[in-house]
């Protein structure tokens, strides 16, 4: 006998594209007049504390190619380690700060692009610091649900080694796949956060 469920089921889950552009960020696609900007195009503004920095990168597949059409989400603490979230309570978070990015890779490049602040250190939910990090979300066409990672910062090693999250990481070779380096470019500290699919150095994605 089949049991009857009393609640309700999961919606069905269906690839994002190629209209998600259309919809999330109708500015970069030449649409004018729906939004002033693209929701997340901006997170800093002149007085926003901590310090300024870039990260770029680029969504590749299996076989290398850069997905251009792919579109990434940042989400992150200010340079206090406090989330601008009513739930957040360990303090008030930098109002001038909105934590949350969005980017459409180029149509050319791929590339994606986001100005915004190193972000302070969090606590895990045992008390213990992590590493100074974001959190990434992406999404493009054939790819049917939306995939979660964590980039964490080149110049920050010592946290890096001690962070719990890193730790519990089964296969350690594959950290690297989490980590940017930094460079400087125009006199802005940049870190490059290239996002693979697939293969031999594919990077961890995290089951949220």
């Amino acid at each position: 006998m089949v049991q009857s469920l009393d609640r309700l089921k999961e919606t069905p889950s269906q690839t994002a594209g190629p209209y998600v552009h259309i919809g999330c960020t109708p500015n970069t696609c030449g649409i004018d007049g729906v939004f002033p900007e693209d929701l997340g195009s901006r997170m800093v503004s002149d007085a926003t504390e901590g310090e300024r920095i870039r990260i770029v990168g680029r969504v590749f597949d299996g076989v290398g190619t850069v997905l251009k059409d792919a579109m990434v989400e940042l989400w992150q603490a200010d340079a206090a380690g406090l989330y601008p979230s009513p739930s957040e309570t360990r303090g008030t978070a930098d109002p001038n700060f909105s934590g949350f990015g969005r980017s459409a890779g180029d149509m050319t490049t791929g590339e994606f692009v986001f100005e915004t602040i190193k972000p302070g250190s969090v606590p895990f939910k045992d008390g213990r610091p992590q590493a100074p990090h974001v959190t990434v979300w992406i999404v493009a066409r054939g790819i049917n649900l939306g995939l979660h990672t964590r980039m964490y910062f080149g110049d920050e090693a010592a946290a890096n080694d001690a962070d719990p999250i890193l730790a519990r990481i089964e296969h350690q070779t594959r950290v690297a796949t989490l980590i940017a380096p930094r460079s400087e470019e125009d006199g802005v500290a940049t870190y490059r956060f290239d996002i693979r699919l697939q293969g031999p150095d594919e990077t961890i994605f995290f089951d949220i």
